[in-house]
């Protein structure tokens, strides 16, 4: 896999998995410097009753333990929430693609002030899973983001 739109592929599917579940489609997967899937997951915070399983969470626990996240990318269906990016901040991940910002605005400005780099790919399948998602389900969202 070589291009942000094939990574971003790997996280809409972990979405959709977790929206199946019943759960909250936001999907991730961290990819290492060479183009190879290290871990992939989907927020599973009404799954396992877990606050902390973010998507990104989620995948970073599936990588497993590395030496070093320097080179690695985060790719995520969503903009990052504060929590999530200060687990990109604390391991030195040094990319996030996102796939929309349009629902939902997290840290990723600050990530780039921090030097991490950001690519934005304003995806339509991203848009369109949390436009449904939080126009049918708007309390568990809520809920999700803390307000």
């Amino acid at each position: 896999m070589s291009s942000y739109e094939d990574w971003l592929t790997i996280a809409v599917e972990e979405a959709e998995a977790g929206l199946a579940e019943g759960g909250i489609p936001i999907g991730a997967a961290l990819m290492s410097a060479d183009g190879q899937v290290l871990g992939r997951g989907h927020n599973r915070r009404v799954q396992d009753g877990d606050p902390s399983t973010h998507g990104e969470t989620a995948a970073f626990r599936d990588a497993g333990r590395q030496a070093s996240y320097r080179g690695t990318t985060m790719v995520t269906t969503l903009s990052p929430c504060w929590y999530c990016s200060g687990l990109v901040r604390q391991f030195g991940i040094s990319r996030v693609v996102i796939g929309e910002a349009r629902t939902f605005v997290g840290g990723h400005d600050w990530l780039a002030e921090n030097g991490v780099e950001i690519v934005l790919l304003d995806d339509e399948r991203c848009v369109q899973l949390m436009s449904d998602f939080i126009a049918d389900r708007p309390q568990l969202w809520n809920e999700d983001i803390g307000v």
